[in-house]
């Protein structure tokens, strides 16, 4: 297929987390809000003069100071951030928010702030308890929480327009980067996709790091192209695969994958678009932010959710995608030290298997994988085994 326009473009774009966009908007005199987890409403951090990014510590080499504080049996996106943080990679946030979604997480944002490692004057880290199930009087706490803790914060220290009225605009603006991401991983139900698994990885990754108002105009155009560009004669992937599971901001996985023949075809992962790029819908009877919160909170995905609904509804979530997107099979992953996805995926690949007839390859991985020989074995391996049960259900089928 020929390459996308503006591809190299938004791989340069998340060489550093201050971003040539960030910083436009820096200078443009937006306040930049740094976040880590879908638990905090990306939406409500884009209210007004306020820019989210979620945060992402790029060409990560040690991590040594980092572990030094945190252990090295601490997930290392979180010790990721706290070294690039220790390194003064983020001196270009205005507000750091965080939330106590994991232990790991919690700790590093303590670090962040105990340890100083933003000079400016005004800067600020906030912390936000998420609840652990999906009821009315959890909601109305987590309501509270984004409240006093981020809008609040966010009013008396930058003078943001909280406002009903500045929320839906948020909103509506954070609803067609929604529809436009969306409708180009649509496109890879196809039999010949127009777009690669690496391709969306990176241009959904752009639309969370990237000040939305800045990167639309690029999406806007990225996906007329993609609409109109014309498939491979001969397409160039041996299977079709589902990639579930813990946090993924490196596309250099998605390309180890991809390059060991298996597209893939739809995504299930922190940084990834489901859930995470649905569109927000809000009526004109309730609370603008009780609407955004349960959102969030209906939508997510995460295992720390332990209610019966929801751990039903996560596996039914992967059936069903995988059989939508037709994926011949499904890699679930897990960053080494995350607590809730190393459970998850060690239980639920399982279950994948023998109770949904899914072929399942469970891999438990670092923050940084593009260069593991070991990992590109074992996708390499999954291939040909998928490729296997091809050839022999169709010959059973003659």
């Amino acid at each position: 297929m020929k390459d996308l326009k503006h591809l190299i473009y938004f791989e340069s774009l998340l060489e550093d987390a201050n971003n040539e966009l960030v910083r436009q908007a820096a200078a443009d005199g937006k306040k930049i809000i740094g976040y880590t987890c879908y638990h905090l409403p990306e939406v409500i951090l884009n209210v007004d003069n306020c820019v989210s990014v979620r945060l992402r510590a790029p060409n990560t080499g040690s991590v040594d100071i980092a572990t030094y504080y945190m252990s090295n049996y601490t997930c290392m996106y979180a010790r990721a951030l706290v070294e690039r943080a220790i390194e003064g990679g983020y001196q270009f946030l205005d507000a750091l928010a965080g939330v106590d979604a994991c232990s790991m997480m919690n700790r590093a944002m303590e670090h962040i702030e105990i340890l100083d490692t933003n000079s400016k004057k005004d800067f600020f880290v906030t912390h936000c308890d998420i609840p652990f199930k999906v009821t009315d009087y959890t909601l109305d706490s987590y309501v509270q929480q984004m409240r006093i803790h981020v809008l609040d914060n966010l009013h008396e220290r930058f003078g943001t327009d909280t406002s009903d009225e500045a929320l839906r605009k948020a909103v509506e603006e954070h609803n067609e980067v929604c529809r436009i991401i969306s409708e180009i991983g649509a496109l890879r139900k196809r039999k010949r996709p127009v777009v690669t698994g690496y391709e969306f990885h990176i241009l959904n990754l752009v639309s969370y790091v990237c000040p939305k108002h800045y990167i639309l105009p690029y999406l806007r155009e990225t996906l007329e192209e993609i609409k109109n560009r014309k498939p491979d004669t001969k397409n160039p992937f041996r299977v079709r695969v589902a990639l579930v599971g813990s946090e993924i901001d490196d596309p250099t996985l998605t390309k180890l994958i991809e390059d060991a023949g298996a597209l893939i075809v739809v995504d299930r992962f922190c940084f990834g678009s489901t859930p995470g790029r649905e569109e927000i819908k809000l009526n004109d009877k309730e609370d603008v932010l009780l609407q955004i919160v349960r959102h969030y909170a209906v939508t997510a995905q995460c295992p720390r959710y332990m209610q019966d609904e929801k751990v039903i509804e996560r596996r039914e979530l992967v059936d069903r995608l995988a059989k939508e997107y037709g994926a011949d099979g499904i890699i679930y992953e897990s960053m080494k030290y995350c607590d809730y996805w190393a459970f998850e995926r060690a239980l639920v690949s399982h279950i994948m298997n023998e109770e949904y007839g899914w072929p399942v390859l469970s891999i438990d991985r670092l923050y940084i994988t593009g260069t593991s020989g070991q990992l590109r074995t074992r996708c390499q391996a999954f291939v040909e085994s998928l490729e296997i049960k091809r050839i022999q259900k169709e010959r059973s089928a003659v």
